[in-house]
């Protein structure tokens, strides 16, 4: 413990001479501009920027690029907000509450919220991150493709059975995803399937141009069919900032939300997005107002913000432990660290320790800098919701298409965000929730690819599944929930045939 502490000490004087105080600040100005952008994500935020760190010494290249991480991952957060776009796919679940407390005059109490829940988050998981990392990252080590595919089909279960409707309708949206997911080049054979010869789907469908279209785009056509515009919002001074309620109702779902996003993080896979959907899920459980999630429910803000930003410290725990990325973005980090000469492993504590200890003290400073960086700024992106519909929403539109384009250079992607945008605006006619089919298209190549080394593993047999123990927990967890969800069904089944005996003794009696 005291080792730790003067070791983070350390760190600290690293983190705060005033050229890596620089890198910092300039990592976070550009991530929450890259996440503020539709499209443009932390992944294609750091991998377009790499090549400007190659000047510069490996402390300094690392710690920029960490700020753009962690600020992405928060920047994504204000157009979900104010205009129900996610910046990136681990933004989405922010869009259905933060929106619509938007819509209730609430967009800075939302925004407020999602800065001190990143802040809070973000801090509480660097902790984390500082002492736990090597004993998490051998438990992570022990998750092989059969543990992996229960973990991704057990997430599935869990959204599903912890949504608001029906748990078959949510199940029957995840399909869907799952089949646009297995669009393009087969992983494993190289194989060209359902892409109907264009050359375009092979890496398959994109998460950008479906989670804008699903969302934002829908919005625009919801909005569009209304026979009367809804009112221009003029928010008031006083309104900016939470009420005390919404501090009190934000308090837990930002503890659960970064206790999840951590642990979550550590296992290999999209665990910022993955993190996001469960931490709603759960807190629409654990509401004792469930009805309010999906019209402004402070929780749906707090919970998923804090648990994608936790997420990221999480993310770090096997890279630098153990030298192993838990996903993309990870990779691409990893990429970054070799390239300057840095080989992230169980020795690089010991052989690096100003480039360790400098890094997760860069990370405490990005955090308060994200935070005084993006609090003042809450009055001013408030102000967008000021701009009359007529001239707002062409804008919205132009803005998604650009930066869908932007990701790949394709018009394929804009015309996959249209249709997406057409289905959305008739799924939320019928009924249907549409966050499941954008975590069905995140999850389908990681599903199929953890399935079928599973089987390859055991020459066909499904029994592996049941074999290892921890495979088979998660399974067992996964039909407990859908016993769960069959229960009132049950109930139902048996109450309307007790009804039917009683009715039927009813006519016998003279």
């Amino acid at each position: 413990m005291v080792e730790t502490l003067s070791s983070l000490a350390v760190g600290f004087s690293v983190a705060l001479s005033p050229t890596i105080l620089f890198y910092a600040f300039a990592g976070c100005v550009v991530g929450t501009l890259v996440g503020v952008l539709p499209g443009v994500g932390p992944l294609a935020g750091i991998s377009l920027l790499l090549p400007a760190t190659f000047g510069l010494d490996a402390t300094r290249a690392i710690v920029m690029l960490a700020g753009i991480y962690y600020g992405a991952m928060y920047g994504g957060s204000t157009t979900s907000i104010l205009m129900r776009i996610p910046g990136e796919a681990a933004s989405v679940m922010t869009c259905i509450d933060g929106y619509a407390m938007a819509r209730k005059g609430r967009a800075g109490a939302a925004l407020a919220i999602a800065a001190v829940g990143s802040y809070v988050a973000g801090t509480l998981s660097v902790v984390a991150l500082m002492f736990l990392a090597p004993p998490l990252a051998e438990f992570a080590l022990r998750f092989g493709p059969p543990e992996y595919f229960a973990l991704l089909l057990l997430g599935l279960l869990v959204l599903a059975y912890m949504s608001a409707g029906s748990m078959l309708k949510a199940l029957a949206m995840a399909a869907l995803g799952l089949l646009l997911g297995m669009i393009g080049i087969d992983q494993m054979t190289g194989y060209f399937r359902f892409a109907y010869g264009m050359v375009e789907l092979g890496d398959g469908i994109g998460i950008v141009p479906v989670a804008v279209g699903l969302f934002g785009l829908a919005e625009i056509l919801a909005t569009a069919g209304r026979p009367i515009p809804p009112e221009i919002i003029k928010p008031r001074l006083r309104e900016l900032l939470p009420s005390r309620r919404e501090w009190r109702e934000s308090a837990w779902p930002i503890g659960r939300g970064t206790v999840l996003g951590f642990l979550i993080g550590i296992i290999p896979g999209s665990a910022h997005i993955i993190s996001s959907f469960v931490s709603y899920a759960i807190e629409r459980r654990l509401s004792a107002r469930p009805a309010e999630f999906g019209h402004g429910a402070v929780a749906g803000v707090a919970g998923p913000e804090s648990a994608n930003n936790s997420a990221t410290s999480g993310a770090f725990v096997p890279m630098l432990a153990l030298g192993v990325p838990s996903g993309p973005i990870p990779a691409v980090m990893l990429a970054a660290m070799m390239v300057h000469g840095v080989s992230p492993g169980p020795l690089l504590i010991k052989n690096q320790p100003e480039l360790f200890w400098g890094f997760i003290a860069s990370m405490y400073v990005g955090n308060v800098v994200l935070l005084i960086l993006n609090l003042p700024l809450v009055g001013l992106f408030v102000n967008l919701l000021r701009v009359p519909y007529p001239v707002l929403y062409p804008s919205i539109l132009t803005f998604c298409i650009l930066g869908v384009y932007a990701v790949n250079g394709s018009v394929v992607d804009v015309w996959i965000m249209l249709a997406m945008g057409a289905l959305g605006y008739v799924l939320r006619k019928l009924d249907f929730e549409t966050a499941p089919i954008v975590l069905g298209v995140i999850l389908a190549p990681m599903i199929e690819m953890a399935l079928r080394q599973s089987l390859a593993m055991s020459d066909g047999r499904y029994s592996i599944f049941l074999a290892r123990p921890i495979s088979a927990t998660l399974l067992t967890v996964g039909l407990v929930l859908v016993l769960l969800s069959l229960k009132p069904l049950i109930t139902k089944s048996l109450d309307w045939r007790a009804r039917l005996a009683i009715a039927e003794k009813r006519e016998e009696l003279p």
